[in-house]
């Protein structure tokens, strides 16, 4: 009976060891992870910050509150935000951040996540209405940096690190996206009828350079001429080209008699040409009673000459 007994008691003895041992185990030892910080509380007091890896506690008296030292993500939900032009869009934005002091993460605030992800949302009402409407779908990024800076600001005292911040949609109204298609419409033609402009500029000037070109070298037209017949002989038409020179209606111009004997053509320079009151005819074409001043001049002088020396004459007599 009495090895009864002491069985009985030694297995008693044992079952409360064990029960003691695991609840107490659990209490006294912490595995922390890579990623994974202990803020250790004594006695409702700050200790210290352990891990990664085991940590050795003190069974009821020592409390741990795990922070996760990885990058977090919050994602803004679309806000309708007025910006400084009054235009309503609606936005929506992702936030990265990081805890780097685990002790001001726990201590300084209640739930850094919950405190971050509200800073967040109100922060970007903030700045996209200081914004007007074409600087926030233009220059995004110094949006983005605006907003990363302001929210890295005011988490700091927190142990929180803002890594990024992307606005990532922007949802206009149907009007204003009418509206702005057409001046994306006007702003293309614009561009384009410059682009013409300029073409044809460049072209007039190269004309005006192959002008000069013939002007000093005149087989240069002819030749010119021939190229351009080539051109369109080649093609799949029916025209008919009789090539004739160039001076082919010389021949069909008055000519006079210059005063060494040669014939030259009879083109008349509107400066050497006398005209009468109208300078006009009767059917509005050029009077037909233009001379040409050399001639009249020398009619005029022939007459004089022709008195004077008939008046000499009768004198002598």
């Amino acid at each position: 009976m009495d090895t009864l007994f002491n069985l009985t008691d030694l297995l008693t003895w044992a079952i409360v060891i064990v029960i003691f041992l695991g609840i107490v185990l659990p209490q006294m030892f912490k595995i922390m992870r890579e990623y994974e910080r202990a803020v250790v509380f004594r006695l409702g007091k700050f200790h210290m910050t352990k891990g990664p890896g085991l940590i050795i506690l003190i069974p009821f008296i020592d409390k741990i509150e795990r922070v996760d030292l990885r990058v977090l993500t919050i994602n803004v939900d679309k806000q309708e935000v007025i910006t400084k032009d009054n235009v309503t869009v609606h936005v929506d934005a992702i936030t990265f951040f990081r805890v780097v002091d685990a002790e001001k993460a726990i201590i300084n605030v209640e739930q850094y996540y919950v405190a971050t992800t509200w800073l967040a949302q109100t922060t970007l009402r903030s700045v996209l209405g200081q914004a007007e409407l074409d600087e926030l779908l233009s220059e995004r990024d110094k949006i983005n940096k605006q907003i990363q800076e302001i929210i890295d600001q005011h988490t700091d005292p927190w142990g929180i690190k803002v890594v990024t911040v992307e606005v990532r949609d922007v949802t206009l109204p149907q009007s204003m996206q009418r509206a702005m298609a057409r001046q994306a419409e006007m702003e293309r033609e614009r561009r384009a009828k410059i682009i013409n402009a300029q073409g044809e500029f460049q072209a007039a000037a190269k004309l005006v350079e192959a002008g000069k070109m013939i002007e000093n070298t005149p087989v240069a037209l002819q030749l010119r001429f021939l190229q351009t017949m080539q051109e369109i002989s080649g093609e799949s038409s029916s025209h008919t080209f009789l090539p004739l020179p160039m001076n082919f209606l010389d021949a069909f111009r008055p000519t006079i008699t210059d005063d060494s004997g040669r014939k030259v053509s009879a083109a008349m320079d509107p400066k050497d040409v006398d005209m009468d009151d109208s300078g006009l005819d009767a059917t509005g074409g050029p009077s037909k009673t233009r001379k040409k001043k050399g001639e009249s001049g020398g009619s005029k002088s022939k007459g004089s000459g022709s008195g004077s020396s008939k008046s000499g004459g009768s004198k002598k007599k």
